[in-house]
């Protein structure tokens, strides 16, 4: 398809600041302060994912691009407590789906009352759904962060439940005012998939804190503080454990990995319902000295795994938009390896295409890995991976280009 959607692009980033967590907003010259409802699914601290990450630091960074937050998530109470009552918790996220549902409608009615946003930004289409009808004067931005219907089939849920989702997917992104995805794939699949027109979606990529990731502490101090090795290449993966994120290609791959570089390790962080079936395909690759299961890694301790490795890889063989895990590589100085699916390859190979693999499965993914250890395969330093991160991706880059959209939308409404 050759649609090709807008952009709102903001050349030169704004000074580095560190947002309060409070609904106030700062003056932008020529640009007049706004009121934004955030609409999420979770809340990152107490159940961390892509998509609670990024309503996150959205909620952190938009008042400093003059747009005021408030936002609804499923959660405790300690996320009202440790918000500054910025963040509304309108259910806990494993309370039954009815309650949830009955309850984010009740809490966003209370916070219309309480003062009507000038924008409704919605995260997800489950919490979106009972909530957009009370807002029938406002202007939606709805921010789509993947498939939801089609990430479940695709983790072997049955298809009656993942149709389900799909409709009410397509329900909800049929009301909004403006769409921001996360690269051109998503912006492909949102156009042909859910029908959305192509001049209402805008392309913003995901954001880090480059700050945190881009730790002082070196290579070898790293590795000292986790315990691993100094003397072996170190490559490291983090994700979910489901399917599609390609992990048994990768263990695959290091069977080939290991035949030309004899000393490499790789260690995987994440959890999820593939723990068991990863350890017993390393041990029967008899890999068991080369692929390490981490277990979940939490936020802070990041850094430090990006710093102690040689190479980061992200191996996915569907539904990726954008993949936050490469900046958070990046800007940890740490180059990043990705297979070509989805939004990757937009996001790293303006920095270097040798970044991007040539092929997805486990044969490209040992080429291309054995190749980058053993210094085939160029790969930039740690400098300009730093520098690109900072420059594209890091906080307040991001929240100016969303920031723009939201108005754009208050303003065409």
């Amino acid at each position: 398809m050759s649609t090709v959607f807008e952009s709102k692009i903001i050349h030169g980033a704004p000074p580095r600041v560190k947002a309060p967590m409070n609904t106030a907003s700062k003056d932008k010259p020529g640009e007049r302060n706004i009121d934004s409802l955030q609409i999420g699914m979770n809340w990152f601290d107490e159940r961390p994912g892509g998509l609670d990450r990024m309503v996150s630091t959205l909620i952190q960074s938009l008042p400093a691009q003059g747009v005021a937050v408030r936002g609804l998530v499923a959660g405790t109470e300690n996320v009202r407590t440790t918000t500054n009552g910025v963040v509304t918790p309108f259910a806990q996220a494993d309370a039954p789906l009815m309650k949830r549902l009955l309850a984010v409608r009740r809490s966003a009615v209370e916070l219309r009352n309480a003062r009507m946003p000038d924008v409704v930004a919605a995260h997800f289409a489950l919490y979106a759904a009972p909530v957009l009808g009370k807002f029938s004067r406002v202007p939606k931005v709805i921010h789509f962060h993947g498939p939801w219907g089609d990430e479940s089939a695709h983790g072997a849920r049955g298809q009656a439940s993942a149709g389900a989702r799909r409709a009410l997917e397509r329900h909800v992104y049929q009301r909004g005012d403006r769409h921001i995805v996360l690269s051109q794939a998503f912006g492909n699949v949102l156009h042909k998939q859910y029908g959305v027109k192509a001049d209402s979606i805008r392309i913003v990529p995901g954001c880090v804190d480059v700050n945190h990731f881009s730790t002082d502490v070196d290579q070898h101090a790293a590795r000292t503080a986790l315990g691993l090795p100094q003397d072996r290449p170190i490559l490291f993966c983090v994700r979910r454990l489901v399917s599609r994120m390609g992990l048994e290609d990768l263990v695959d791959a290091m069977f080939i990995v290991r035949q030309a570089v004899p000393d490499v390790l790789l260690t995987i962080a994440g959890k999820g319902p593939l723990m068991a079936a990863l350890q017993a395909r390393i041990e029967y690759r008899g890999l068991s000295q080369h692929v390490r299961l981490a277990g979940f890694v939490a936020d802070e301790a990041l850094p430090l795994w990006y710093r102690a490795a040689n190479v980061s890889v992200v191996p996915t063989v569907a539904l990726e938009g954008f993949g936050l895990t490469t900046i958070e590589s990046l800007a940890s100085g740490t180059p990043v390896i990705v297979t070509p699916v989805g939004g990757l390859p937009e996001a790293v190979a303006p920095l270097s295409s040798e970044l991007v693999l040539e092929a997805g499965g486990f044969q490209a993914l040992g080429a291309g890995l054995s190749g980058a250890l053993l210094g085939r395969r160029p790969l930039p330093a740690q400098a300009e991976c730093r520098a690109y991160a900072r420059a594209h991706f890091d906080l307040p880059v991001i929240a100016a280009q969303t920031a723009a959209v939201y108005r754009e939308a208050i303003d065409s409404y």
